[in-house]
């Protein structure tokens, strides 16, 4: 007469674990593909965020116009608002990398200056990003869906 066992047989466990790992292999890419496209919306609203910003720098100051750098937007709290430090945008975002997309800021070099472009390039292609954003002063923006070289000719965003 055999004695009953407390416990899992190792079959059940094996299958138990098969089970898992059938889930995961099912949620993870599901997972990755979430992110990036959230990745890409928050570089899009970082793109109208910078925009407005530059807007209301070239509002504030009409002799300087609009910004030479994105670092001219932002500022280390507290913060005491002048053309090279307006104030105007978080720390994060004006230091030019946030949410998996690195940000571009170029200015035109007049003083006032009339025009810039920004452009949001994902820091690991296919894996923070697929898109490649960028706008200027007109404030469309635009895509490149290879992930590089978007610019005024390239698919405004709908």
């Amino acid at each position: 007469m055999r004695k009953k066992q407390n416990g899992f047989s190792l079959v059940e466990l094996l299958i138990v674990v098969a089970i898992i790992l059938i889930m995961a292999a099912i949620a993870i890419p599901n997972y990755m593909r979430s992110r990036m496209v959230a990745n890409e919306s928050s570089a899009v609203e970082s793109l109208r965020t910078i925009n407005t910003a530059a807007i209301t720098f070239s509002s504030t100051y009409p002799t300087v116009g609009f910004p030479a750098t994105l670092a001219a937007l932002g500022g280390n709290a507290p913060c005491s608002a002048s053309s090279t430090n307006a104030c105007i945008l978080d720390e994060v975002l004006s230091s030019g990398t946030k949410s998996g997309y690195s940000f571009v800021f170029a200015g035109d070099g007049l003083t006032p200056s009339v025009n810039y472009s920004v452009s949001a390039t994902p820091v690991s292609l296919d894996i923070t990003g697929q898109r490649m954003f960028c706008t200027d002063q007109t404030s469309v923006i635009r895509f490149e869906a290879s992930g590089t070289g978007c610019t005024n000719a390239s698919a405004p965003i709908q």
